[in-house]
Order: C-alpha cells, then structure tokens, then sequence
C-alpha cells in the first residue's frame, strides 16, 4: 500500500494583537503544533478531539487554507510547497472539502447543477458545456439528488441534502484525497449515519482516501482505519482505529472514549470528568499539554514534555501512558 499523502512535523501559529500601543509585539497563538502522520492510498485517518484542539486547522493547512509556519506536506511524495505554479495547482486540485456548515458552505445566488459544475470549469477546463452537465448530473444522482431539484437554491434543501450536494461538489473533479472537516456535526443523528455511510460508499466506489475529523469519536471509530488524537494542537496518542479503542494508552484518549454513549441500559460506563483549567493556546505550559487535568499527571509532568514514544501498536506522548 502506497503512501498517498506525508505530513511532516506541521505547525500553524497565529499573531493576535495585544492592543493598546503600535509597537507591542502580537501574541503567537500556536494552533497546530509537530503533528506527523501518513495516509495510505484507499485509507481514512479520523482525527478526533475537544473543540479548540486545532482539528480544523491542521487539514485546513494542508489544503492550503491556512498558512503554514514550518513543516511540509508532500502529496505522491511531491511537497506542495516547493512545487511549481502548475504542479501545485495540480497537487492542490487532488484534495477537495466538506465542510462543517452545510449551507454556508453553498452559494446562495447558484442553483445546485451550478454548484456542482462550477469546479470542472477549472479542473477539466476542456470540456464542453453539455460534458460538464452530464458529469453533474450523474454525480447529483449519485449521492442522492434527484434531477428535479436540480434547478433549485441551497435555502431549499435540508441540511443533509446540502451536505450531499457539498459531497457531490468536492468529488466532481476526482481528487485523490477528500479532506472532510467535521461534515456530520450539524447534522440529526439518523442523518449523520446515512452522510458517513454514503462517504463509505464513495470511498470504496472511487478509490478515495480521507481525512476524517470529528468530536464523536464514536462515529471516528466506524469510518476510520486510524486514529489522530489532538489536544491543543499537539498529538496525544495514534494507533490503528481498533487499538485505539479496545486498548487507549493515552489519559486523554481513555476520557474522549469514556463519553462514548452505550446504547445498552445494563452496560453502565461513568465518564471521566477532566477537572483543571484548558491552558491558553497563546501560553502553552512548558510540560506536557494535559498535566493541567490530566488524573495521573506528577511533578514530571509539570516541567518536562513528553515525546511521542512507540508502546506496542501505539505512538503516544505520555510520561505514564496505560
């Protein structure tokens, strides 16, 4: 299996004004902070945490969405950011979103055949008018959009049908790898089971490789074959998405999993409250980011960071991992 996409010790940090006098220095709000992973061709890594972890952040940087501090991110082994003006517009055009808002996500003043053609107007740009609506419509009809509704606004549709027909946007042009930005979060749960389904599908249809991130790590679980977990921006624990569950290492990791809903009334799991204040993303602590409410943290935890060590299956960055 090849290595489609390579993140490479990733970092996006932030000036915010202090206020008051011109010459005082900006705050470095450091969202992202050496995250390192690979994806494999056909593969999904969900990237699961608290909100404010930097999630979004990270694959918004990779799309080029967000600006990059320091880090590369190679795709078939080519850094985007050393590549060419065309080699990146190629590079770029292989990874597509879904956002989280389903319907700001949409123009407003588009109807959904113009939505969903618009991308191929730059990805194909030799097709003809009638190619491109052909291409729409097949694909409108594969994530569940009926043709009459084709001349319709996004206002008109539910927020499933928006995020179907954000679906059918991003993967209009055949990219490689579908960056999916906390795509089922506004959603009802029934809704949210059919999105992730029919992501599945795609998946399996066009040979896909995705970047899932999601608070839930319940729905992480089901989609994903790997598993990122962050805290303020930094990477907790990875592992395979069944070693993360049967077999978390990482404190943080074993309270996100202890907030799983059972759906069994004589199975009673009590989830572990995370007492402590959530440090400032402008003043991390000079130790490991979760000592503040970490239950097992200890004087060495206080001062000294832990590095991402290899436990079994594991990569975690814990001084007292399970």
């Amino acid at each position: 299996m090849s290595t489609l996409l390579s993140v490479r010790d990733l970092h996006v940090t932030f000036d915010i004004s202090q206020g008051g006098w011109p010459w005082t220095p900006p705050k470095k709000l450091r969202a992202v902070n050496g995250i390192s992973f690979d994806l494999q061709a056909g593969q999904t890594l969900g990237v699961v945490g608290e909100s404010g972890c930097g999630k979004s952040t990270l694959i918004r940087a990779i799309a080029g969405l967000a600006p990059l501090s320091d880090g590369t991110v190679s795709v078939n082994g080519q850094d985007i950011n050393y590549a060419d003006k065309a080699q990146k517009k190629k590079l770029v055009q292989s990874l597509q979103m879904i956002f989280q808002d389903p319907i700001a996500s949409l123009n407003p003043r588009m109807t959904v055949l113009e939505i969903v053609q618009e991308p191929l107007q730059f990805a194909f740009p030799d097709m003809t008018p009638d190619e491109r609506r052909k291409k729409a419509f097949a694909m409108l009809d594969r994530v569940g959009i009926s043709q009459r509704n084709f001349g319709r606004y996004p206002h008109e549709f539910s927020g499933g049908q928006c995020q179907r027909i954000g679906i059918a946007r991003a993967l209009i042009s055949e990219p490689k790898i579908l960056l999916c930005d906390e795509p089922v979060s506004a959603l009802d749960v029934s809704i949210q089971a059919q999105v992730v389904n029919l992501l599945m599908e795609l998946q399996a249809e066009m040979g896909l490789s995705m970047i899932f991130v999601a608070h839930d790590l319940g729905i992480v679980h089901h989609i994903s074959d790997d598993i990122l977990v962050m805290y303020l921006g930094g990477m907790m624990e990875t592992s395979g998405a069944r070693n993360i569950v049967s077999g978390p290492k990482h404190p943080y990791t074993q309270a996100l999993l202890s907030a799983i809903p059972v759906p069994d009334p004589h199975k009673k799991i009590t989830p572990q409250t995370l007492d402590g204040d959530l440090p400032s993303p402008t003043a991390l602590p000079t130790g490991c980011l979760f000592a503040t409410r970490c239950p097992k943290a200890q004087a060495i935890c206080q001062t000294d960071r832990p590095q991402l060590g290899t436990i079994g299956a594991h990569d975690v960055a814990c001084h007292f991992p399970s």
